[in-house]
């Protein structure tokens, strides 16, 4: 698929992962110019300044991997990613609060991180992929929380942390296309690793695609 590089986030998020590796990644998303490099926040100035003046974004995972933190601590996170140099925030939806309904919550939560990566740290912004772990929820659960971002001023809606019971499905990634429409980007994480797995999930109208195996959807 032509220019499928520029959907790719390359992403490392594994509790082991080594500073070399993280390097390694950076070199890839450099070469093959990936959208962006995506990984845990303790990484972000490293990825910022491995990645300066290339064109890839540094993109950084808050409230990972499963959204049960405080308001607070995630856009306090946040902060401090936009503040090291991240251009992008994956933030994670507090689950538990959409299984009980509580859409004012899940909105308002989204928005304190939003608030902080649009408003920006001495000039510095980021925009924001809100993670509503797909296989968590019900398709009406699935609407609801794209709507809840949509209405808290984010950027993208995503599927997956990659760390739950399932990944990303293309009928998930359609749905929520049908929401957002134009409005928001769609991300496509977790389980992308073929070519063929990538261009299910862009017909189905994914936007980006979060995946640890940029360099194998290359073809």
């Amino acid at each position: 698929m032509e220019n499928i590089e520029k959907y790719i986030d390359h992403t490392l998020l594994k509790a082991d992962a080594r500073l070399d590796q993280i390097e390694k990644i950076c070199d890839e998303a450099k070469e093959h110019h990936f959208a962006s490099v995506c990984v845990n926040s303790c990484y972000c100035a490293f990825v910022a300044e491995q990645l300066k003046d290339s064109g890839v974004k540094t993109c950084c995972v808050v409230g990972f991997p499963l959204g049960a933190m405080m308001t607070e601590a995630k856009a306090f996170e946040a902060a401090c990613c936009v503040g090291r140099g991240a251009d992008e925030i994956d933030m994670v939806i507090n689950i538990g609060a959409a299984k009980d309904g509580d859409w004012g919550f899940v909105e308002n939560d989204i928005r304190a991180v939003v608030n902080v990566a649009h408003d920006g740290i001495e000039g510095k912004t980021a925009l924001v992929k809100v993670i509503i772990e797909t296989c968590l929820l019900t398709d009406e659960e699935k609407v609801m929380a794209c709507e809840a971002a949509m209405r808290a001023g984010a950027d993208y809606v995503k599927t997956s942390t990659g760390f739950s019971t399932g990944g990303a499905a293309p009928e998930d990634v359609a749905l929520m296309r049908s929401v957002v429409g134009d409005a928001l980007g769609v991300k496509a994480s977790g389980g992308v690793r073929t070519p063929e797995d990538a261009e299910k999930m862009i017909a189905a109208g994914a936007s980006r695609l979060g995946t640890s195996n940029g360099v194998k959807l290359l073809g």
